[in-house]
């Protein structure tokens, strides 16, 4: 069950680089399991090691405070490339729980909603603010489906209405589903079907 997400304060983590594909998310050589624990070490895992697997010395996401920093901004086209739910689970298991960009790839966005994740799509100018102050502090407010960037005003955001649904509520669609069942079987007696 994803985490229930209604609002979040945060510091910003700044990728501006364009068009940061899943297999750079994730390589596709760590794609060997199902289980969401401990993909957070692999994120961006060929940015963050050398060859012989050992730590970049001056590769800030090495040392990221993820308590602090929850919300990625990345340059536009982000989670381009194959469709693979490790991507969204392994920015998840990292620390993020947001990432904002000008666009995200239709897929991984799809993926990122129904995992957890909120994907938010921004304006070009809202954007270059976010990429000029790497660090600085975000709030999202998914209920009014804003964001609050310093003293300005708020900046509105479009989700999908069932998806915002999800991430407040803390269920995936089949576990929102699954909590229903009990509404649909009394339906189907009020109708003389036996459950």
């Amino acid at each position: 069950m994803p985490e229930r997400f209604t609002q979040l304060t945060s510091r910003t983590f700044v990728l501006p680089q364009e068009s940061i594909d899943t297999d750079q998310i994730i390589p596709a050589r760590f794609l060997t399991t199902t289980s969401r624990e401990g993909l957070g070490a692999k994120a961006f895992y060929d940015w963050r090691y050398d060859a012989s697997g050992k730590p970049i010395a001056d590769q800030a996401l090495n040392t990221l405070d993820t308590s602090e920093h929850r919300i990625l901004v990345a340059g536009d086209n982000f989670g381009c490339g194959s469709s693979r739910e490790h991507a969204p689970w392994a920015l998840m298991d990292y620390g993020f729980r947001a990432v904002i960009s000008t666009s995200i790839a239709d897929i991984f966005n799809s993926n990122a909603l129904k995992n957890g994740l909120l994907p938010i799509v921004v304006d070009k100018e809202t954007h270059e603010r976010l990429l000029a102050d790497p660090g600085g502090r975000v709030g999202i407010d998914l209920e009014k489906s804003e964001l609050t960037i310093g003293n300005a005003p708020p900046v509105k955001f479009s989700i999908e209405p069932f998806a915002r649904r999800c991430l407040i509520e803390g269920v995936d669609p089949l576990g929102w589903l699954v909590d229903r069942i009990p509404a649909v079987e009394a339906f189907e007696r009020t109708q003389g079907h036996a459950p």
